[in-house]
């Protein structure tokens, strides 16, 4: 993502996080959710449970967060219209005025459990895949668009790549074709609705398909390269903007990470993994459509390359975990013991289902020796020896080159709670994500390890809408939490 700190007022205003505080549902919690004339979309089923939880929960603090962040996708980034007889949906990030393939995924991802028996919630998410499906035909390597098709990139005059007009950024992240993938199924899954995967979603995901193959780069280096004139290390890629040498053992190369930062090694493991479990859900859709078989194949060809691949360089020996996943590797042995807060991470990889925990697609080949990993590359991860897991007077948490040192992401924290089974840890995380608002009543993209004060982004729907997901999980599944 951009680098952008403070924001302009305008832009805060129009989403209604300048509205002079009044105090309304509950005793000291000022109302801050942007006014109902204003929403960009309202979801009956969304207004319903936020009264439910509100009304039941005894943490009065956490049940006002969770009306402000849940809706904030709806209220505030979401364009809606019905183009060529589709639903069509454009969602931006909040304070970047542009649609990540990844963020719009993710951002209403969470309301799925809500939208069975919710019509207009499910023409919106409809919308999404169909805008999604736009921007993969238009470039499968860009990683964020324009509404406008035919604006000019900011970047148009730094970045040496392949630049269309529609395109805001296009830097390679294999994430940004398994998020449409992962929405897709768990939108057919939540609804049995089929009317989304028509002849441009199936054209859509033969040039997913296409584009996998091409970054395992085993005959050549493909078609992408990318490089930026800038002082920001993290923004470029070396060696001619085709990245440090790999071995072609398999695996997808990425030049990005999903926090837009470049990868140090190309083989970026949690989001391999991503794309393993991606392609099965993939199949799953196809085989219960009836139609583009002709993608099952080569499907279950790539994703046989990612296990043997996966089975033999993801996981690697710590001097004090044992055996643990790696960040990123080479092929060569290289690898770096780390995580970024940016999803997926190896800390969300049982949230995003990966299929490296069980069943007949195991990379590790045993469902025990998957778990045992994952657990001890979680303890690596939530201690010193990550080098971007920050502990301070406001909390701890994993943060990444992106918003430099000392920067906790709640995101990280987040994702920590929605991937425990331990309730002290859970409760630990909704302790320090309710401390971390700054009096905003909003999540954040970062904050300082010792002052919940110094934050960046103070408009950032995924980060809102995830955390509106893990209470309601917890409302759900452990409520006494809630207390």
């Amino acid at each position: 993502m951009e680098r952008r700190t403070f924001l302009q007022q305008s832009t805060l205003a129009a989403a209604g996080f300048l509205v002079k505080p009044s105090f309304g549902h509950a005793k000291d919690f000022p109302v801050v959710r942007i006014p109902e004339a204003q929403r960009k979309f309202k979801s009956k089923s969304v207004e319903k449970i936020i009264r439910e939880v509100r009304t039941n929960i005894g943490n009065k603090e956490i049940g006002w967060l969770f009306e402000n962040c849940f809706p904030n996708t709806l209220d505030t980034t979401v364009e809606f219209e019905v183009i060529g007889g589709k639903p069509d949906t454009y969602v931006i990030t909040g304070d970047i005025d542009a649609m990540w393939l990844r963020d719009s995924s993710a951002q209403v991802y969470p309301y799925l459990s809500l939208c069975k028996d919710d019509k207009d919630l499910q023409q919106l998410i409809r919308g999404v895949i169909h805008r999604q499906v736009k921007c993969i035909l238009k470039d499968p390597y860009a990683n964020a668009f324009y509404k406008d098709e035919s604006k000019v990139s900011e970047w148009k005059s730094t970045d040496v790549t392949d630049m269309k007009p529609g395109i805001h950024e296009r830097k390679w992240e294999i994430d940004s074709l398994c998020y449409p993938i992962r929405l897709a199924f768990g939108y057919w899954n939540e609804t049995k609705d089929t009317s989304a995967f028509d002849q441009d979603w199936l054209e859509a995901m033969r040039l997913v398909l296409k584009t996998f193959k091409e970054q395992q780069r085993k005959d050549n280096d493909g078609p992408y390269s990318f490089q930026r004139k800038t002082s920001w290390a993290t923004d470029g890629v070396p060696l001619g903007g085709y990245g440090y040498p790999t071995k072609k053992v398999g695996l997808i190369h990425s030049m990005f990470r999903p926090s837009d930062d470049a990868t140090i090694y190309p083989f970026l493991v949690p989001s391999n993994l991503f794309a393993l479990s991606s392609l099965r859900n993939l199949r799953t859709i196809v085989e219960a459509l009836g139609k583009g078989k002709e993608l099952v194949e080569p499907c279950f060809a790539l994703e046989n390359d990612l296990i043997k691949a996966l089975g033999e360089h993801a996981v690697v020996t710590h001097p004090i975990y044992g055996e643990v996943f790696a960040y990123e590797v080479d092929g060569f042995g290289n690898h770096t013991f780390m995580d970024d807060a940016n999803v997926p991470s190896l800390l969300a990889l049982p949230y995003l289902e990966s299929t490296a925990f069980g069943g007949d697609l195991s990379v590790l080949r045993a469902e025990k020796r998957g778990y045992t990993v994952y657990q001890n590359t979680r303890r690596m991860l939530l201690s010193e020896s990550n080098p971007f897991f920050f502990k301070g007077k406001a909390g701890e948490g994993i943060g990444g080159p992106h918003a430099g040192l000392n920067m906790i992401w709640p995101l990280s924290i987040i994702v920590r709670g929605l991937t425990s089974h331990d309730p002290q840890e859970m409760s630990l995380c909704l302790k320090m994500l309710q401390k971390s608002h700054a009096d905003t009543g909003f999540m954040h993209e970062s904050f300082h390890k010792d002052d919940v004060a110094k934050f960046t982004r103070k408009w950032f729907a995924w980060a809102n809408t995830l955390f509106g997901e893990f209470v309601l999980k917890t409302y759900r599944e452990r409520p006494a939490l809630l207390s």
